[in-house]
């Protein structure tokens, strides 16, 4: 038998390479997996007005908890024999959110700390020169070794434990990625970075962070303040880096100008990937905690604030109504019934247009010709010059003239009142003159404003 000849190599099979369309940044980005560290009982204390009794502070935690953050963080149980009390009492209402107490990286207050029922510590020291000189007078080595010796004690309580520089945005870097690198060994659950007074900028954020992500394996705290406003971006761009944890405070009050605010937070991530957010967070509950909170520290929720300001979803300029009626994504990217808000359109100022006083006729099932509905609406903006118009008088001024103008139609005979409403439709878009009956009651509401040198006494 012939011996078998050596088949040649058979050709590798073409592949085809498809070129990835995931970015590298996209495989960091935890935009759609991050947890809230609700600190409004702890930073919030921290806000001047702040003063939480035992029973508001349950009644917070409560509606934190309710709304679905994941961890509620609280004062120091060594600030005071009643915040060691309240901090035992919160651990003790059997919430699902985590409950973390923020200390110092000190034997002394982490000792205390553990017997008080928390989930977790969160240990923090200053690390910039200035904190280092100026606050505890301790060197990066002397830093490096408390943080390990207080982590494993932490560790060995079963507890969950971050540890956190203070000031990172002006730390040093290299001793900054040294001590999270030596931390990070010791088994801490959480790094954290604080920009304690404000001064990061987004594109810093992601930077630093990015540079962290690759740097230790545990998880990423970032705690934002907010005094040159940019509490939420900073955050944002933080998550997009890699980071995993963001702090907020209720209204974003906090020590200075605060922290990022809870809704803000909750408005940016829902933007990202809105059935992520509605699927974690009872966005409806929003505005109870804030009204809550606002009244406990004596502030009014801020007629800008985000989703729950009063002007939020309030639209104004027709051209805007217009689109708004018809489609509501022209000109909001939030839905407000997803936040159990309601939508406003203003028609009792110069700027309104028809179809948002058309939108008010029908709902208060009143009939014009659109012909009819311009010519009201003129008469609306010559009032408003004015003063503007509360919603009250609006609408009283639009049934009078409906009434006038049904009374002038049925003052028509059949054959000219049909011959009225073809000729109305047939000159829709055109601003006819107004009918006598329809004038005269404008002009008597016009009447009951005040002249224009009594505005200002007014409105006082």
């Amino acid at each position: 038998m012939a011996p078998s000849q050596k088949q040649p190599p058979a050709a590798p099979a073409q592949t085809h390479r498809v070129p990835s369309l995931v970015k590298y940044e996209d495989l960091l980005s935890r935009t759609r997996d991050f947890s809230i560290i609700e600190s409004t009982l702890r930073e919030g204390e921290q806000f001047s007005n702040a003063f939480f009794d035992t029973e508001t502070k349950i009644a917070i935690a409560k509606a934190l908890d309710d709304f679905g953050v994941e961890y509620i963080e609280l004062t120091s149980p060594v600030a005071s024999e009643q915040s060691l009390a309240d901090c035992k009492a919160i651990c003790q209402l059997g919430l699902k959110a985590k409950i973390l107490t923020h200390v110092r990286c000190h034997m002394d207050d982490a000792k205390i700390a553990v017997e008080t029922g928390v989930d977790g510590l969160d240990l923090v020291i200053g690390t910039s020169s200035l904190l280092r000189e100026f606050s505890h007078g301790k060197d990066m080595a002397y830093i490096e070794k408390q943080a390990v010796e207080v982590i494993n004690f932490v560790k060995s309580k079963g507890l969950e434990v971050r540890f956190s520089s203070e000031d990172s945005f002006r730390s040093d870097l290299v001793d900054l990625l040294s001590l999270y690198r030596v931390v990070d060994k010791a088994g801490v659950d959480r790094v954290g970075i604080a920009d304690t007074v404000g001064c990061a900028d987004p594109r810093q954020v992601y930077d630093l962070v990015r540079t962290l992500r690759g740097v230790v394996s545990c998880d990423i705290e970032c705690h934002f303040h907010n005094d040159t406003g940019c509490a939420i971006a900073n955050a944002y761009a933080a998550l997009e880096a890699g980071a995993t944890h963001i702090d907020t405070s209720v209204l974003g009050i906090g020590e200075r100008n605060g922290i990022t605010p809870l809704g803000g937070l909750c408005a940016r991530m829902y933007t990202a990937d809105r059935e992520y957010v509605m699927g974690k967070y009872k966005l409806a509950k929003l505005r109870d905690i804030e009204n809550l909170v606002a009244e406990n520290v004596q502030i009014q929720v801020p007629f800008n604030n985000y989703i729950t300001g009063y002007c939020a979803f309030t639209h104004k300029a027709g051209i805007h109504a217009k689109a708004i009626l018809n489609n509501p994504s022209t000109y909001e990217i939030l839905k407000p019934e997803d936040f159990g808000m309601t939508r406003y359109v203003s028609i009792g100022h110069r700027l309104t247009g028809w179809n948002a006083v058309k939108n008010r006729m029908v709902q208060l099932g009143l009939g014009l010709t659109d012909a009819e509905v311009k010519q009201v609406t003129a008469q609306i903006k010559e009032m408003a010059d004015i003063r503007p118009l509360n919603i009250e008088e609006v609408d009283t001024l639009l049934r009078k003239f409906h009434a006038s103008a049904e009374a002038e139609r049925i003052r028509l005979s059949p054959s000219d009142a049909s011959l009225h409403a073809r000729s109305s439709n047939d000159n829709e878009g055109t601003l006819t003159a107004p009918s006598p009956t329809a004038t005269d009651a404008v002009n008597a509401e016009k009447s009951r404003l005040p002249a224009p040198a009594d505005v200002s006494a007014a409105l006082a």
